[in-house]
């Protein structure tokens, strides 16, 4: 992912290293996507291997480190598009840390796990607010076009809330089918009934 967020800040114009990191970060790409900036120099280095950036100039202004400034390339513009069209078009799972935590949830009493979604989901309409003040105040200066990915996450983030105010009340109500079983199975150490 870092390769394709160097790509899409080179695209605008040519940039050392350093400013490829400050704009990505700027612009938010780095919580959109997955990035490990230690290998920063390295994916530069790849990139410019493989033809998708060009050095453009590189030069020593007094006692600073040497500065290369690199240019997407033809391939790398053709390299970039295809990543994009492959992301946009292609649906890819990936398992958040939640779902993880869900399919081993019987190791817990079910009360505390009622108490654990309460503070999840006060996290999450807290958090949700935030992002839709924000969204909002976004809105007024910068067109949608850049602004989809958060409307995403904010999507994907309110559906998260929906259903967890979902299934809390099921607990709290308990109408959670088998929640009986759960608390006798806790109540007996956690032994197989």
């Amino acid at each position: 992912m870092l390769g394709l967020a160097v790509l899409a800040a080179v695209v605008e114009r040519p940039m050392h290293p350093y400013e490829m990191a400050t704009v990505i970060r700027e612009r938010g790409k780095d919580q959109d996507m997955v990035l490990k900036w230690g290998s920063l120099y390295t994916v530069v280095r790849n990139l410019h291997r493989h033809g998708f950036i060009e050095v453009v100039e590189s030069a020593r202004h007094g006692g600073r480190p040497e500065r290369t400034v690199y240019r997407i390339t033809d391939a790398g513009r053709a390299e970039l598009q295809d990543w994009v069209r492959e992301l946009i078009a292609v649906p890819e799972r990936e398992p958040p840390r939640f779902k993880a935590g869900l399919s081993v949830w019987a190791a817990l009493d079910p009360d505390e796990v009622t108490s654990l979604l309460r503070q999840r989901l006060a996290r999450l309409d807290e958090e949700n607010s935030a992002h839709r003040a924000a969204l909002d105040e976004y809105r007024r200066e910068v067109p949608r076009m850049f602004l989809v990915e958060a409307e995403y996450d904010l999507a994907l983030r309110e559906a998260d809330a929906e259903f967890t105010r979902a299934l809390l009340d099921e607990l709290a109500r308990e109408t959670f089918p088998d929640l009986q079983r759960w608390r006798e199975w806790h109540a007996e150490g956690g032994a197989a009934t």
